[in-house]
């Protein structure tokens, strides 16, 4: 298992993993496209993939211009490893290096992912649209890693 930065040969196996989810579910899988996948990890922010076997199983994404988690995604037979983890604290290390700006994220009610963000420290906030809406700062985020 191989934890590290995104590279554009990635693009697509990260938009095969983010289409191989069961929860958080894309109503209109056009709406997110390769070029957008792009622009996130190499314009506004950076992006990290879990590799076994020489295919991309997990990644994340983080987005500096709004300060959010774009993506945090795992193949569903890889979950429960520990992969979701690691890439969410590479992300927020990294995140954190670059602002001390409250970072926010929105994942729908009742899922995993709700837990797994309750779980790591993730303040929930309200509502975004349809979806609950987390948030971490600079200060939690340090308090976490003690």
């Amino acid at each position: 298992m191989e934890f590290r930065e995104a590279i554009l040969s990635d693009l697509e196996a990260i938009m095969d993993v983010r289409f191989s989810v069961k929860e958080n579910v894309l109503s209109n899988p056009d709406l997110v496209t390769i070029a957008d996948c792009e622009d996130f990890i190499f314009r506004r922010g950076k992006g990290w993939v879990c590799v076994v076997d020489e295919k991309v199983v997990g990644f994340s994404i983080v987005d500096l211009v709004e300060n959010n988690i774009w993506a945090l995604f795992v193949r569903p037979e890889f979950a429960q490893q520990g992969i979701g983890k690691q890439l969410h604290n590479f992300m927020l290390d990294w995140y954190f290096t670059q602002t001390q700006e409250t970072v926010w994220l929105g994942t729908d009610p009742g899922t995993r992912a709700e837990t797994f963000y309750r779980k790591s420290g993730w303040q929930h906030v309200g509502m975004y649209g349809n979806e609950y809406k987390f948030e971490m700062t600079y200060s939690d985020w340090n308090q976490q890693k003690k």
